[in-house]
């Protein structure tokens, strides 16, 4: 169990870590100010601050985010009444806010009267709280502003939020974290493939028959094609398998290729249990594609493949059966941990090309849905309404944690108590 929960941690951390990194670095590169880069949830643990962008270890170590300017309001910060203190530079600027009680510099106490962090760029207050002296500083563009739990962040002035980027650059910063996804995935594919010598195929050919299994007692033989099973199609390995296992126990008949003749076979299943689980096998094996194409891009194509397969088949009819939340990736991930390093660096790769295809869905609330929101723009020549597409993004936001909620429950019956 402790194995499990180190690499369903560190599998995450490295999901989300990839994930969120292209969106931090596209959006450096865009000029939008990247105010905070996070690893974990809830309360702060450590932080450090460099380049403009707070670099913060939190508590739980699931999720993360990339905090841009303009994503999260600075006016939030700060309220008329508040009491602050504020350091000056040489030019009566104020360069420093400190929202807490606590006194971090030698600074000058206001009571805040008005203020504005994001266009003009200033914080009037009763100096000294003394309500016969009102004073109004100028903030600097650069100014940071301290938290609560005494951490330091910069203030987000209009040119540097995400909505000032052109069109492009949103688009590009938008679609980083599932491109990251896809090339973390391309990455463990190959590496799993160089490893193993190649990739495995998905072709309907046999490779070899295992001794005293169904297959060699029936005279199957490696490069026979198995091109049906009880008269379904059987183009791939895949759909081979699963009318194997749709079949369960009872005679399967095969139409079997050899040597461009067509025969007839009848065989029946064993029924073998693995992990827990009970599985029907042939005894056959499936062959390994030991090229340079397969050993870079076999595993990552083939599982894209079934990904792509398994999103049309849950559009077409969807159950809640067909998605996993967190608990199903650690029911998972403990799966993987006995199949070994190979077990996981797979269950790695095809997480990691799960969410970023899961993320490309223009739904709103996922990257796909910025996208969208993107593309239409970039259609229209028009901007959408910040409000409109706050209310829809909050509205599917809602939507997506019901669902979150209902698979996350499903999961625990499915593996926990079913």
């Amino acid at each position: 169990m402790i194995k499990t929960i180190v690499a369903f941690v560190i599998i995450f951390g490295i999901l989300v870590l990839i994930h969120e990194f292209g969106h931090f670095y596209f959006a450096k590169r865009s000029g939008i100010l990247v105010r905070e880069f996070s690893i974990g949830m809830g309360p702060k643990l450590f932080w450090i601050r460099k380049n403009g962008t707070l670099y913060t270890i939190r508590l739980l170590p699931l999720g993360g985010y990339v905090r841009m300017a303009g994503f999260d309001e600075d006016d939030d910060e700060l309220r008329p009444g508040m009491p602050i203190s504020v350091q000056l530079n040489d030019r009566n600027e104020i360069t420093k806010i400190n929202t807490t009680k606590e006194n971090r510099f030698d600074g000058i106490p206001l009571i805040i009267t008005d203020f504005d962090l994001s266009t003009d760029l200033f914080i009037s207050g009763y100096k000294n709280g003394d309500e016969d002296n009102e004073v109004k500083y100028t903030v600097n563009h650069d100014a940071t502003i301290i938290e609560n739990d005494g951490s330091e962040l910069l203030i987000a002035p209009k040119d540097v939020q995400f909505q000032s980027a052109s069109i492009g650059y949103r688009l590009m910063t938008n679609f980083a974290g599932p491109m990251n996804n896809f090339i973390l995935a391309f990455i463990v594919f190959a590496i799993i493939g160089f490893v193993n010598g190649g990739t495995v195929s998905n072709s309907n050919q046999i490779a070899g028959v295992i001794n005293n299994s169904p297959a060699q007692r029936v005279g199957l033989k490696a490069h026979d094609q198995i091109v049906a099973i009880n008269g379904k199609q059987t183009k791939t390995w895949d759909s081979l398998t699963t009318q194997i296992a749709k079949n369960g126990q009872k005679e399967l008949d095969l139409k079997v290729k050899r040597n461009n003749k067509i025969k007839s076979i009848t065989l029946k299943p064993k029924v073998e249990q693995a992990n827990g689980h009970k599985s029907e096998v042939i005894g056959i094996t499936r062959e390994v594609n030991h090229s340079l194409y397969a050993k870079l891009c076999g595993g990552f194509v083939n599982t894209c493949s079934s990904l792509f397969k398994a999103l049309q088949h849950l559009f077409v009819h969807f159950s809640l059966n067909d998605l996993g939340g967190p608990v199903a990736i650690y029911a998972n991930t403990s799966t993987a941990v006995k199949s070994g390093m190979n077990g996981i660096l797979y269950w790695l790769a095809f997480l990691s090309l799960n969410l970023g295809i899961v993320n490309l869905i223009p739904i709103p609330g996922l990257d796909g849905g910025k996208l969208l929101f993107n593309l239409i723009e970039l259609i229209t020549r028009k901007r959408i309404s910040e409000k409109v597409e706050m209310i829809v993004t909050s509205i599917f936001f809602v939507l997506l944690m019901i669902l979150m909620v209902l698979v996350t429950w499903n999961d625990i019956v499915r593996y926990f108590l079913h």
